[in-house]
């Protein structure tokens, strides 16, 4: 059975169709089935030609397409990436890149990394090797997400009390 993808590009007025393109290559190339590709597409003005694509969409609609997703493709964000792995999604993310007007800055590189390094994604960090990283996240076990927010909630609580 074909593995369900979801692309994923923010919500933020930058482009990212460098990432657009090259799933329509894995499309054409037969790597990937159109018909198991969906996106989300934001602020990029490529128009995928071998898999369905909205703009934007609604928290509803994101809800269920993430849903039917095995895999999401996603742009090197911190909420794009947590929103996934926390719904136990794998996850490949690509930078995006500031030399392609993608960014402001490259700070992508290091978010990804900072997840690669807790193996909660697979990375990749240069395009043309999309193809590897679908194979890649396809047969890796990655970490299940722990939310830090009660041990960060009882770091404080502690602090304040210790203040009184």
């Amino acid at each position: 059975m074909a593995e369900k993808i979801f692309i994923t590009l923010g919500s933020q007025k930058f482009q990212f169709n460098r990432l657009l393109k090259a799933v329509d290559k894995l499309c054409e190339k037969e790597v990937i089935c159109g018909k198991d590709v969906f996106a989300q597409i934001g602020y990029s003005d490529y128009v995928p030609k071998n898999y369905r694509y909205n703009k934007f969409l609604d928290r509803e609609k994101f809800s269920v397409e993430m849903g039917k997703a095995d895999i999401v493709i996603t742009h090197g964000g911190t909420g794009a990436i947590i929103g996934a792995v926390k719904k136990e999604k794998k996850v490949i993310a690509v930078p995006r890149l500031a030399k392609y007007g993608e960014h402001v800055d490259d700070h992508q590189l290091q978010l990804i990394k900072q997840f690669d390094d807790l193996n909660l994604i697979c990375p990749c960090r240069d395009i043309d090797e999309l193809a590897e990283a679908m194979e890649t996240v396809k047969h890796t076990r990655y970490a299940a997400y722990e939310s830090n927010t009660d041990a960060i909630i009882n770091s404080i609580e502690k602090y304040i009390k210790e203040l009184v």
